[in-house]
């Protein structure tokens, strides 16, 4: 089925996606048509998640919108009466754009769209968005036996690792995993490769996610939340929620966690086939840009989870990613090599005289 979008339906999916997620929006057009319309799709619609499960109204409220998702995504036809509902409502917590998403004027439109792709993609999409809603349903929950979080001294967080992984899976994991089936589909990747392809989907977002989990750790805390589990935060004396610091070893745990789920990811990358070039551009200018964010809160050591909590790869950084990412998204050595590399750095950085001085 050929699947073709209007003018008018091209600037919209730009302009939505520069204003809710400016990185992805540099990612999407690395990856081959109609693939790169299908994954701003998806991602557009994973964003309408998220604006219900950031909006700082109470869970009885939040539940009520996730259940109009939940048919909205069944039934996308319903849009306009959704739509209707949704901008009638307060959503406190959301930026303007965010808060358009949620409304027939800016919302609609994606809506339209998204009925007209292809089934099986749709039915993809559908899918992991539900499973996604139904893991958000759970983080908001305030009944800690019936949800993923608790609380210390006010801060929501989950209750143990398992939360902490859970959590990663439904805001992230759910996103790889539903890239990687539509992308498995578009290139007509054979069963073995699939197979491997799917293993290690999940880790993809969860290496980006828990990297956004340190990067932003100081700003989650004064949000009023944290996304590490409370069974490490206990091992630290709870001190980083106050931004007082952690033993250099509990610093080095949470690092090594992200640095494992990067493993996994390039692993991911690897299984790629030659034929999903773009795919495999997009991937990687995701994966350098969080290797080199993790590379600098390890050489940012001493300030992590303190009051100057601050990791953001320079722009000049960035744009060197980007320019690497789609020099070596052809050969698999040159992508082991420049793994290889970073781990070496970061190993060598958290080994180094000062960071032993700094111990415990």
């Amino acid at each position: 089925m050929a699947f073709n979008l209007t003018e008018m339906q091209q600037i919209y999916l730009r302009d939505k996606m520069n204003k809710v997620s400016r990185s992805f929006s540099l990612i999407v057009p690395a990856v081959e048509p109609p693939l790169n319309d299908y994954l701003a799709i998806a991602y557009l619609i994973c964003r309408v998640v998220d604006n219900i499960e950031d909006c700082k109204q109470p869970f009885p409220w939040q539940y009520e919108r996730f259940a109009e998702f939940t048919s909205l995504i069944q039934n996308p036809t319903t849009a306009k009466h959704t739509l209707s509902l949704w901008e009638r409502k307060s959503w406190p917590g959301l930026s303007a754009d965010e808060q358009q998403m949620m409304s027939v004027i800016g919302g609609f439109m994606l809506w339209q769209i998204f009925a007209q792709i292809p089934y099986e993609i749709r039915s993809t999409i559908k899918n992991w968005a539900l499973v996604m809603t139904r893991g958000m349903e759970q983080v908001c929950n305030p009944n800690q036996d019936a949800g993923i979080f608790s609380s210390h001294d006010g801060i929501r967080l989950p209750a143990h690792e398992k939360g902490y992984d859970k959590y990663c899976y439904y805001v992230a994991g759910t996103v790889g995993r539903m890239i990687t089936e539509m992308s498995i589909s578009h290139y007509a990747i054979e069963s073995k490769s699939a197979q491997r392809l799917l293993e290690n989907s999940e880790a993809s977002g969860r290496a980006l996610q828990k990297t956004n989990i340190v990067k932003d750790f100081a700003k989650d805390i004064a949000r009023g939340v944290c996304y590490l589990p409370k069974d490490w935060l206990k091992e630290a004396n709870f001190d980083p929620l106050r931004l007082e610091g952690a033993p250099f070893l509990w610093k080095k745990k949470v690092l090594d966690n992200v640095l494992k789920e990067f493993d996994d990811f390039v692993n991911y990358i690897l299984d790629l086939p030659a034929t999903a070039l773009g795919l495999r551009k997009a991937c990687l200018m995701m994966l350098l840009p969080g290797y080199q964010t993790l590379l600098l809160a390890a050489k940012n050591y001493q300030h992590l989870f303190t009051s100057t909590h601050k990791i953001k790869i320079s722009r000049v950084t960035m744009a060197k990613c980007l320019l690497n990412a789609r020099q070596m998204a052809a050969n698999n050595a040159d992508i082991l090599d420049y793994s290889h590399t970073i781990r070496a750095e970061f190993i060598t950085t958290l080994d180094s005289d000062k960071m032993r001085g700094a111990l415990p």
